[in-house]
């Protein structure tokens, strides 16, 4: 039994297709959803489903029963009052349960900065790094998928990049850096959870196929959408205000604001790219598939 957490999301969701399209695949594969209804039609007479939260113990209990395998993603919560509460706070639970029904392999999406200066104050990658600890320290075997940001992020400005041909961020426009696609991530993980042969805990990076500036995203995203795409870069003190504004609560405002500082100072840049490390998708073709038909619906 695979258990797949949050999979209505970009990653879970292209991680369930990916097992259900598996060939002779063995597993039965169970969800936990808050609402079913989000579940395509097709895909919930195909799955187990346990309805709730997978921050509920209760829940826990009901979904990791018989499980060898759990996929472990954090929702994102923009309203914690804390860093712990959001990541480590909400994975306690999952952590006793994981011991409690002897889960075999964990898989969790979690960040790049490992070993970096600036890892330990990092916003929510030092809370997601240290969530990892505390799977760890479970003693279930964990593999955490070591991410810098996702091109999927751009898909929240479509309508800007529709309307004003422009996409804003907080890097220097000519600052290079590793992006990956949410389908390789769910691709990654799928791969883990199906292989039975590995042990102990570790990370597994994920760092696209090649380091892009804000300006190389522009310019490919002008060749792909056929017409003029612009960067403007943002302060960190704008950042904050729009986040604030958004009602984004004050630790979580600040910790994006400490994140994208310490990605200007080398936090994705302490793995080196090779074969193993180097996942597929480029952002082009990220482009032509994902965020041409988002732009232009």
């Amino acid at each position: 039994m695979i258990v797949i957490t949050a999979p209505t999301g970009h990653i879970g969701s292209r991680l369930l297709d990916i097992l259900l399209e598996t060939p002779h695949r063995s597993e039965e594969l169970r969800v936990v959803v808050r609402d079913p209804g989000k579940l395509p039609e097709a895909i919930r007479s195909r799955v187990d489903i346990v309805t709730g939260s997978h921050g509920d113990a209760d829940v826990l209990d009901r979904a990791f029963a018989g499980a060898d395998a759990v996929f472990w993603l954090v929702p994102p919560d923009l309203y914690a009052p804390d860093l712990d509460a959001a990541f480590s706070g909400f994975t306690r639970a999952a952590v006793k349960a994981f011991t409690t029904h002897d889960v075999g392999r964990v898989v969790g999406v979690s960040a790049l900065g490992r070993g970096t200066p600036v890892a330990g104050r990092a916003g929510q990658v030092t809370a997601s790094l240290a969530m990892d600890d505390l799977i760890a320290s479970s003693g279930v075997a964990y593999r955490a998928l070591a991410n810098p940001s996702f091109m999927d992020n751009l898909l929240w400005q479509a309508i800007s990049i529709r309307d004003d041909g422009v996409f804003t961020g907080t890097a220097a426009a000519d600052s290079k850096a590793p992006m990956v696609a949410t389908r390789d991530i769910a691709a990654a993980a799928a791969r883990l959870l199906l292989d039975r042969s590995w042990s102990g805990s570790g990370e597994v990076a994920l760092l696209g196929p090649e380091d892009l500036a804000p300006n190389d995203m522009a310019h490919i995203m002008s060749e792909v959408l056929g017409r003029p795409i612009r960067y403007q870069r943002q302060s960190l003190d704008d950042f904050r205000t729009a986040l604030t504004a958004r009602g984004v609560s004050d630790p979580i405002a600040t910790a994006y604001v400490d994140m994208m500082r310490a990605k200007e100072n080398g936090l994705d840049h302490g793995v080196p790219r090779t074969d193993a490390t180097a996942s597929p998708t480029s952002f082009r073709e990220w482009c032509e598939q994902i965020l041409a038909p988002a732009v232009r619906a």
